[in-house]
């Protein structure tokens, strides 16, 4: 978190097969400026920043000319060191979020709960193997890794679609509005939302 107060966070993470630089402001006007190599991902990132209210700078490189894993999966690795990092430990925030999202014939349920144990479920019809050039199995990629190191209890169940794009779309909005909705603050407490007083 930012001296100043602003619920912020930068995370830089280079291996041998990409290099991300990330920024993200918690409290923002839902701005956007995403590169990441994988204009798939920029615009599903994209969408989670605008319906999340928060403020997200990314610039990615990686081995796409083998294929976008490696990108994904970094880039949901930095965005949850991120977010667990801006949140201060989970301090004095309301810490559960869901929505109920519909998009077009679409119905996505998303509720999470930043609890410092991980963990990811992930129910949705069958997808399509590809949106355009990208493999959607690689949303399941992203979201273990950002979960995992965001310390995210998320489940999403998307109850029915027909399609692809409209489904992960449903997804990624219903993740920015529960996200959101998370990591408000509640100045009802001094600590983590725990009758255990820790996480």
């Amino acid at each position: 978190m930012a001296s100043s107060g602003k619920r912020t966070s930068r995370i830089n993470r280079q291996t041998k097969e990409t290099q991300v630089n990330l920024s993200l402001e918690i409290d923002g006007r839902g701005q956007a400026d995403i590169q990441t190599g994988v204009p798939f991902m920029d615009h599903m990132l994209t969408l989670l920043t605008v319906h999340g209210f928060f403020d997200l700078t990314i610039n990615a490189t990686g081995d796409t000319d083998i294929d976008d894993h490696h990108t994904v999966e970094d880039i949901g690795i930095c965005l949850g060191r991120a977010f667990n990092e801006a949140l201060d430990n989970f301090n004095r925030i309301r810490r559960y979020g869901q929505c109920l999202l519909p998009m077009d014939e679409t119905l996505a349920q998303v509720a999470l709960d930043f609890s410092n144990r991980p963990h990811l479920h992930l129910q949705t019809p069958v997808l399509d193997q590809k949106v355009g050039s990208f493999d959607t199995q690689l949303v399941r990629e992203f979201l273990r890794a950002f979960s995992l190191h965001g310390g995210i209890t998320l489940h999403i169940q998307v109850n029915y679609g027909d399609n692809t794009h409209h489904i992960l779309e449903a997804i990624f909005k219903g993740l920015g509005r529960s996200l959101d909705q998370a990591s408000m603050i509640e100045s009802r407490t001094s600590g983590p939302l725990s009758s255990k007083g820790t996480l």
